[in-house]
């Protein structure tokens, strides 16, 4: 797999999710957050990426809603998601492909629920990832003390050194990211951990502790309050 940078780098998005954890009455990308929906906040800040040759949007084959709640989005989406996040983003890597990309090209696997997202920490990720023979993702060293539950109770403190929360962009080669996929299976619950099986160390770049992930129902105010207050 070549190391020089390619002529092309693209983004996928997985949307084909319902978010069941989040309550939100809906596919948590769809709800309303500081004027918009959650999915058109971090479409507008891949936009703003103009390295990106394109982004993909994956969603549910039944998804009939995408475009009225992303009415700015021109770029590409396609209805082919999967059961699983590892399915969706396997499916899309195939979509790219037919659309014309190539192998070697990166590709930013960016999660729709990551709203806060700035262009700015993408630039920095394919700064340091574009010419690494691996790639790389964001990510942030765990700061809190972990524990392992049992029963709800805590039974055992965790050691936290070199543990990393990691976070979306994740950019690896498609043809490599795709390969990784095929052989994890479709438990795995981030590119970075298909990239990992196959024996390669991907990089960690410093983010954001504001590039949080909408997942509870209590996520949603906090990132309201961060949207509106930017």
């Amino acid at each position: 797999m070549p190391t020089s940078s390619p002529s092309r780098l693209f983004a996928l998005v997985p949307c084909a999710g319902v978010g069941e954890r989040a309550a939100a009455n809906g596919p948590k990308q769809y709800a309303a957050l500081a004027g918009a929906s959650v999915v058109s906040h971090t479409l507008a800040a891949l936009a703003q990426v103009t390295r990106l040759a394109n982004v993909l949007v994956v969603l549910n084959p039944t998804d009939t809603a995408f475009e009225s709640h992303a009415p700015a989005f021109t770029g590409w989406a396609a209805r082919v998601g999967g059961e699983t996040r590892a399915q969706t983003v396997a499916n899309g890597l195939a979509e790219l492909l037919a659309r014309g990309a190539h192998a070697d090209d990166w590709v930013l696997v960016h999660d729709a629920a990551r709203c806060l997202v700035r262009p700015e920490w993408i630039d920095r990720l394919i700064d340091v990832c574009l010419h690494d023979a691996v790639g790389g993702l964001l990510a942030l060293p765990l700061a809190d003390t972990l524990k392992h539950e049992v029963q709800g109770r805590s039974e055992a403190t965790l050691e936290r050194r070199h543990k990393w929360q990691a976070q979306t962009p994740q950019m690896f080669r498609v043809g490599r990211l795709r390969d990784a996929l095929a052989q994890a299976g479709d438990q795995v619950t981030d590119e970075a951990s298909a990239i990992e099986a196959q024996g390669r160390s991907p990089l960690l770049v410093r983010g954001a502790l504001e590039n949080l992930k909408i997942t509870y129902p209590d996520d949603f105010a906090l990132a309201e309050r961060l949207l509106r207050t930017r």
